[in-house]
């Protein structure tokens, strides 16, 4: 069965009754190379056990289960259910489990689906849920390799460079904790129905230590976060709306002693510059 073909995606659905939901954001794939793409890029090998968010009818899970050792899928919307017991019949390694991703324990789940695997995750994430599903694949601190396929928007984002427009806190926490890789995009017309917007395959690498300099990542963050709260003011000013306790003269000498000019913006930092300022603020 092809579950990259129209004909064969609308007679399946049509057999099950299934109807799209956009509240869910389901888009599904039409171009086999797509999903081809997305295990090829992640590197899934059999030593791997890989996570796979939203498989919706899958055409992502059959290939990996053709590549990995064992491939669980975590489906939230039911009625996808039967679909993808026909459509993932005798493919021994894969594991659909019914349920809400961010109501999960990542970690214990992997830990428990997993043994002797190197995990992974993988998956075609709709657009509504991919902050707080990257941040929750991230924060587990569980994956060998994370590789979605995204909104570019937000793909960009997340590899943007200090200064440009892109920039911004959640490009800080993906690269202090990641090294994400943009791999390709892939256009509206491989999905049905199609979205508004280009989707791109990112991957995402996990750090094997903190970057350079950085001793505590909460104070790290708060100091981050402050400093995109208002980006249009400057450093010294969201820093000083943004910490609470910390006065303002203490800002401004530890932006100094940065070297940085006291009309910087937030925006123009990157991580190295996060971090000598947090260590120059002092404990707060």
């Amino acid at each position: 069965m092809d579950l990259c073909d129209r004909n064969t995606i609308q007679s399946l659905l049509s057999r099950h009754g299934f109807r799209f939901s956009k509240s869910m954001g389901q888009n599904f794939l039409i171009q086999g190379w797509v999903p081809d793409g997305l295990v090829e890029g992640a590197g899934v090998s059999r030593e791997n056990g890989v996570l796979e968010v939203g498989p919706g009818i899958g055409p992502l899970t059959v290939r990996l289960a053709r590549a990995a050792a064992k491939v669980v899928a975590v489906e939230l919307d039911r009625s996808l259910l039967p679909v993808l017991d026909e459509t993932l019949a005798g493919l021994d390694n894969v594991e659909v489990l019914s349920g809400d991703i961010l109501k999960l324990d990542i970690g214990a789940l992997v830990e428990e689906k997993f043994p002797g695997l190197t995990p992974m995750a993988c998956a075609n994430l709709p657009y509504n849920i991919t902050t707080p599903v990257l941040t929750a694949l991230i924060d587990s601190g569980r994956f060998s390799r994370i590789t979605v396929m995204i909104q570019r928007e937000v793909a960009r984002r997340i590899c943007a460079a200090p200064g440009t427009p892109d920039y911004g806190a959640f490009s800080v926490y993906c690269q202090f904790y990641t090294l994400p890789e943009l791999l390709f995009d892939v256009g509206p017309e491989c999905f049905v129905p199609a979205p508004k917007v280009t989707s791109s395959v990112l991957r995402m690498t996990p750090r094997e230590t903190l970057p350079q300099g950085v001793t505590d990542a909460r104070r790290f963050f708060r100091v981050v976060k402050a400093a995109f709260g208002q980006r249009r003011k400057t450093l010294l000013n969201a820093l000083s709306a943004g910490l609470g306790g910390v006065d303002k003269d203490t800002i401004r000498a530890a932006i100094a002693a940065c070297g940085l000019p006291e009309d910087i913006r937030g925006e123009r930092l990157g991580i190295p510059e996060f971090a000598a300022l947090t260590t120059a603020l002092g404990p707060f």
